[in-house]
């Protein structure tokens, strides 16, 4: 492998993953992302005599202006963050370093914005996504870092004009393509020193929990509006979240069955709204006020039982509004933020009209939360003053009269409210169709051309006409939207709930019982639509469990988990004392005798490793050599000793022949021998003359005689040397 090509595959591979990072966070929007994307890998393919051509010798300043320019403009112009130009402009710099880099000193500068693009991320994001280019980062930081400091002392040597053996100036460009600088082990070797650094990593991570740089509010929401959880609603307005795949949150439940359903309707509430003009629904109170909370505890109608109730864990993904959703039989609920700091759960949840719930955001990370159930399955809400009946009961002012013709033609000789409830939800069922695309959205009268015209609609045509048409009959109702289920993931045992599965149906109040739900949607049309089969689908959920674990034991880790992560070892540790008694006790220092006998065996076996590869490496390197060759080089190493002892040692720069031609371009006295000691040397080294005993007994003879030569043939000799310069 070429020494070049590997630093410059292993430096690009560390740039990337820092800008990969980075736009991993989320931080920037789809077009921003793919655009970033799309630079780096034409920077990435740029050659290096493309790089270093003349006429791109200012480039990169000219680059590099213009996009400060652009960023500056941003700033001044435009609501663009600060924070979202500063991100932006440092991925540009890598960008632009990595176009039009020259040499090991740029190298350099690309690794450091790497290692500062892996740090913004953390702040960023701190994603599965950041993870996974965390780990790259551990695997080819060490080598790309030797390889950096050893091109930079190469470049540097050749800047000062430092020579060979042979006299002659370094070659760079043949060392950058030399195979022999860099091979198989010594890239195994520095990526396996990401191990030990990953685990004293982790050490030190589970030692100190991450508190998240989010407490300095560097981040900020930027999640896109989901519709259909607001205040206000029009008819027709939200069918096409049916497409939508995006995850919007986790849902892990209680006592499930074995083997659990692969789609699970829950009716998770967001907005409950209670008056319609005809067209729109709408909240027709507006307050927000803190949620009464003990302990942590939010309760709903009452305080929850946290020894007894089950409990469903939600983990929502950011959404705007911040809506907490609900199943139709919570008791009540524990807040936390993701990341969240402690054991104090001091997120504070806002009451709405209607039974809504919301969060107050400290960033963009989204909420998890518990939520208690009812063991009886009783309903979360369950009264409904006498004062405010009426207004559950409003008509449009201009509804058209057949409608309530159809609700009372319907609910004929139905008595019971719950009775009447079901007979609408099985005719709405059964004799309209569900369509996304349905034309009855465009009329004046929505709700009446849905009912007598198109007779198609998506849920919220099916849930308004349920709501009025008990309406009509003297039933309190009000029309709630939220997600109506999941399809369940395989390898991280939850629900994963999807912005396509955004959903409305009905909440109707029966005397004795409270707001029940009822869903008029077909049921075939309501449930989840996610694949459950196919290799799309075990992708999706296994990288979805991932991400979930990621956010919880690693983003999310705090001081809860190293208490528990404490608790439990503390306890194991117990039980096996406990259970064993001395032998436990025992136990930790076998296992630590046993760790050192393991280290120092490993260590015998690699320096063992190492002195059988030297030693066959310099076998290979003697076996291109004749034993003439060797021999010479003996014989010459003993002159060089003789000229140390006279006082003209030859200096490592200087080749042999040169240095005695030097000697008696002076006029030394011991010239003549030296020269032509040296060139016996050279034909036997390089010449492929062979020397023989005689010879080598007659170099040695004439070496001893000129290690003991006349002083006064010296000091001349050294006159000499000295007028010469």
């Amino acid at each position: 492998m070429r020494f070049g090509m590997v630093h410059r595959v292993m430096t690009d591979a560390l740039a990337a993953l820092g800008v990969i990072a980075l736009v991993a966070s989320g931080q920037f929007n789809r077009y921003v992302s793919w655009a970033i994307l799309i630079c780096l890998g034409l920077a990435l393919v740029v050659r290096e005599s493309w790089q270093r051509h003349p006429a791109l010798r200012h480039l990169d300043t000219g680059i590099l202006l213009a996009v400060i320019a652009v960023q500056v403009v941003r700033i001044v112009a435009t609501d663009a963050s600060v924070l979202d130009v500063l991100v932006e402009f440092a991925a540009a710099l890598q960008i632009i370093r990595l176009a039009t880099r020259k040499g090991a000193a740029h190298d350099q500068q690309v690794i450091v914005l790497a290692l500062l693009h892996l740090i913004a991320g953390t702040v960023l994001g701190g994603g599965i996504g950041y993870g996974l280019c965390f780990l790259g980062v551990l695997v080819v930081a060490p080598g790309a870092l030797v390889l950096s400091h050893l091109r930079r002392e190469v470049e540097g040597n050749y800047r000062q004009g430092a020579r060979d053996r042979t006299g002659l100036p370094v070659d760079v460009p043949r060392i950058l393509r030399s195979r022999r600088v860099v091979g198989r082990s010594f890239l195994a070797v520095t990526c396996l020193l990401s191990v030990p650094i990953f685990a004293f990593t982790a050490l030190l991570f589970v030692i100190f929990p991450r508190v998240g740089l989010s407490l300095l509010l560097l981040n900020r929401g930027h999640t896109g509006r989901m519709i259909g959880f607001s205040g206000k609603v029009d008819l027709g307005a939200v069918g096409v979240l049916r497409s939508d795949p995006k995850l919007a949150m986790r849902v892990e439940i209680p006592e499930l069955p074995d083997p659990p359903p692969p789609r699970l309707t829950m009716h998770l509430r967001g907005t409950a709204l209670d008056a319609y003009d005809g067209r729109t629904w709408t909240q027709s109170e507006t307050f927000k006020r803190p949620s009464e909370s003990d302990g942590g505890l939010v309760p709903l109608e009452r305080y929850p039982d946290p020894a007894v109730d089950p409990v469903m864990r939600i983990d929502l993904e950011p959404i705007d509004p911040p809506v907490i959703f609900l199943p139709p039989n919570a008791t009540g609920l524990r807040l936390k933020h993701r990341g969240q700091l402690g054991i104090d759960a001091g997120t504070m949840a806002h009451r709405g009209p209607e039974g809504e719930l919301r969060y107050q955001p400290t960033d963009d990370r989204g909420l998890v939360y518990d939520v208690f159930l009812s063991r009886k399955r009783a309903p979360t809400f369950q009264r409904l003053p006498g004062a405010e009946r009426r207004r559950y009961l409003a008509l449009p002012r201009d509804l058209p009269s057949r409608v309530v013709d159809l609700a009372h033609r319907w609910t004929q000789g139905v008595d019971r409210p719950a009775d009447r409830a079901r007979t609408i939800q099985e005719h709405l069922r059964t004799e309209y169709r569900y369509d996304l695309a349905s034309p009855s959205g465009a009329d004046p009268q929505p709700l009446d051309h849905f009912l007598f015209e198109s007779k198609r609609g998506h849920c919220e045509f099916y849930s308004t006409a349920m709501a009025i048409l008990l309406r009509a009959v003297d039933v309190p109702t009000r029309n709630v939207t939220g997600f109506v289920g999941g399809t369940y993931n395989r390898f991280g045992r939850f629900y994963a709930v999807r912005q396509g599965d955004a959903h409305s149906w009905v909440e109707v109040y029966l005397d004795g019982e409270g707001w029940m739900t009822f869903d008029p949607t077909p049921p075939a049309d309501a449930a989840p639509k996610s694949e459950l089969v196919g290799a799309w689908a075990y992708l999706r959920d296994f990288i979805e469990a991932s991400s979930q674990r990621w956010d919880r034991h690693v983003v999310g880790y705090d001081l809860n988990q190293q208490v528990g992560l404490l608790q439990t070892l503390t306890s194991r540790y117990r039980r096996r004392s406990g259970s064993s008694g001395d032998l436990a006790l025992a136990r930790p220092p076998i296992l630590a005798v046993a760790a050192v006998a393991l280290a120092l065996g490993g260590g015998v076996l690699y320096w063992r490793f190492r002195r059988t590869r030297r030693g066959r490496e310099e076998r290979r390197a003697d076996a291109g050599r004749t034993p003439s060759a060797i021999l010479a080089t003996a014989l010459y190493e003993s002159l060089e000793a003789a000229m140390l002892v006279q006082g003209v040692p030859r200096p490592p720069s200087l080749p042999p022949l040169r240095h005695a031609e030097a000697l008696e371009l002076a006029e030394h006295p011991l010239a003549r021998e030296i020269l032509t000691l040296t060139q016996v040397y050279l034909r036997a080294r390089f010449g492929g003359a062979t020397l023989t005993e005689d010879d080598s007994r007659d170099f040695e003879r004439r070496v001893k005689a000129l290690r003991g030569a006349d002083r006064r043939a010296r000091a001349a000799g050294e006159s000499g040397l000295a007028a010469s310069h």
